[in-house]
């Protein structure tokens, strides 16, 4: 077991990147936090497990895709890994130039809807969202090497690590959406300080990635 679990660098490095992913405002953050307020806190929650559901079928295809992929091609593996560095740098400029997506309705809904409902409608929003898919391809590879025999287990490792990291963030926000979302809106500077640290981390992430493939 311990064999598919990164050393504790990665490990940091790792958490880092999950936190600061999982306190921007994005489209799936708007959602649930909207459900919770202009639904009722369960729909959030609901919408809420959905989104995991989905991160956790993005993990699996890309761990076993990946998977296949080192063991076909190693230097193609390593391609991805340079690729997906291109990509951190270019969400790191996009946050930087239009912002975070947060915009949820206020007041509350007079239909409230199926738990099911919004609980399909959260693994709708990562399933279907080919960013998300394009995300995981290209985040989880930056933190596991292509000569590594173990490394499609640690995919699935960080995959789940990350949901461990952002769980206990996200719902705390969902509890409190109302006033979580009333933050946001009457300070503008706080989510461009999130916008400006999402792209400093994973801009720093890219550099790492694309100079240690130079050497």
């Amino acid at each position: 077991m311990s064999d598919f679990i990164p050393d504790a660098t990665i490990l940091v490095q790792f958490a880092l990147a999950a936190v600061v992913l999982a306190i921007t405002p994005g489209p799936d953050m708007a959602l649930y936090v909207g459900r919770a307020i202009t639904h009722s806190r369960a729909a959030g929650l609901a919408c809420f497990a959905g989104a995991v559901t989905g991160i956790l079928v993005h993990t699996m295809l890309v761990a076993l895709g990946l998977s296949a992929l080192l063991v076909a091609a190693p230097t193609a593996f390593l391609v991805l890994k340079v690729i997906g560095a291109v990509y951190l740098i270019w969400l790191a400029w996009q946050a930087i130039r239009h912002g975070s997506s947060f915009s949820p309705r206020t007041g509350k809904n007079a239909r409230a809807g199926s738990l099911v409902g919004h609980y399909l409608t959260g693994i709708g929003i990562n399933i279907l969202n080919p960013k998300i898919a394009l995300f995981f391809l290209t985040f989880l590879p930056q933190f596991v090497s292509a000569n590594d025999p173990h490394a499609p287990g640690k995919l699935l490792f960080l995959g789940l690590f990350f949901l461990a990291v952002a769980i206990p963030i996200i719902l705390p926000m969902i509890f409190a959406a109302d006033r979580f979302a009333a933050a946001l809106r009457a300070r503008p500077r706080v989510t461009r300080t999130l916008d400006w640290l999402f792209a400093g981390v994973f801009g720093a992430f890219a550099v790492k990635i694309l100079t240690a493939q130079a050497r």
